[in-house]
């Protein structure tokens, strides 16, 4: 077991400037205060380097201590650090899944005024205090890079009967000014087979997950035509998909719904970005190497209501289904 460590004092680091202007070497140093060399090394190379207002370059006990006072100055301005209270209910929102822009327009829209900003948020999860609680490992993504992209493969753009390009799809449709217009793909699993189907709704931003029996074409349009046979016409105007195999039978879902079917060109996924980000979300609760034998269609049903019920910033941080109800109340009264 190490012994606690203790912050050099406005004394030490004087006598630190007096010896070495002395010429004194950092064992040496180290000796005469009865410190570790490591902290005299520590101490020496933090608070030499260079800056615009001190070009020089070398060790000053008092400039020493007043850059000292600021670094502890700027790590008591952190609002979470001050408000315990309000930490505690960020630290609980991010453990939910919510991004910090999430959280802090959704305390703005409860109490009609901004508490506190994504920005504040992500300075204290990336500040070494709680770097110490890994509250970088809260956020949705929890990358500190991207990484990089493999290599492309083929395209199954050929196996697919009838298919209409993305080009073709209406402008409502790509400016997201009607509802109803809909994207799906696979979220596949690291086991062989596994697969869950997700839609999502291009507006409202909601989802719908569904559990595969294998990632065949036809248990993948039999899923999609329950889906969407539920849903009035007005909430089923059209759908977007990639160009995988598993999508050739699309053709049968404006046979029996009347549903438009586009797909996205080939190695061009930010065409639907939408089912995208939303699969992204999902593999936080759902990572790849998760085994689908062990979760029902009802812990799915479960991760599914707490991303509907997540607020959007693209939303005025109203959430999914309060959006995607709304629309639902409105068509149903038309009808």
């Amino acid at each position: 077991m190490g012994t606690e460590y203790v912050q050099l004092t406005e004394s030490e680091r004087r006598a630190i400037c007096r010896l070495r202007a002395a010429g004194k070497s950092q064992n040496q140093i180290s000796k005469i205060l009865c410190r570790h060399r490591s902290t005299i090394n520590r101490e020496l190379r933090r608070n030499s380097l260079p800056s615009r207002g001190w070009p020089a370059g070398r060790y000053d006990a008092e400039r020493a201590i007043a850059l000292t006072k600021r670094r502890r100055h700027r790590s008591r301005g952190h609002k979470l650090a001050r408000q315990p209270g309000l930490r505690g209910l960020v630290r609980d929102c991010l453990a939910m899944g919510w991004s910090p822009e999430q959280i802090a327009g959704r305390l703005a829209r409860l109490h009609g005024r901004t508490v506190i900003s994504h920005e504040s948020i992500y300075r204290f999860v990336y500040h070494r205090t709680a770097q110490k609680d890994y509250w970088n490992r809260l956020l949705p993504r929890r990358k500190h890079r991207r990484g990089r992209q493999g290599r492309r493969g083929g395209s199954s753009v050929h196996f697919i009967p009838q298919r209409v390009p993305i080009t073709e799809r209406s402008a409502a449709a790509n400016n997201r000014a009607e509802a109803g217009h809909w994207e799906a793909d696979l979220m596949l699993f690291r086991i062989p087979g596994q697969a869950v189907l997700v839609a999502y709704e291009r507006l409202s931003r909601l989802i719908r997950v569904l559990r595969q029996p294998s990632k065949a074409a036809e248990p993948v349009f039999i899923n999609l035509k329950a889906l969407y046979r539920r849903l009035p016409r007005k909430l089923r105007r059209s759908i977007t998909f990639d160009n995988g195999s598993e999508f050739a039978l699309h053709h049968q879902l404006a046979t029996h719904l009347r549903l438009k079917t586009f797909f996205c060109d080939p190695h061009a996924p930010w065409q639907k970005g939408g089912i995208e980000n939303a699969i992204g979300r999902l593999r936080r609760p759902l990572p790849r190497k998760s085994d689908l034998a062990t979760i029902t269609q009802r812990n799915l049903d479960d991760l599914t209501n707490r991303y509907n019920t997540t607020p959007r910033k693209c939303l005025d941080f109203r959430t999914p289904k309060e959006v995607f109800n709304s629309f639902a109340k409105r068509v149903a009264l038309q009808t």
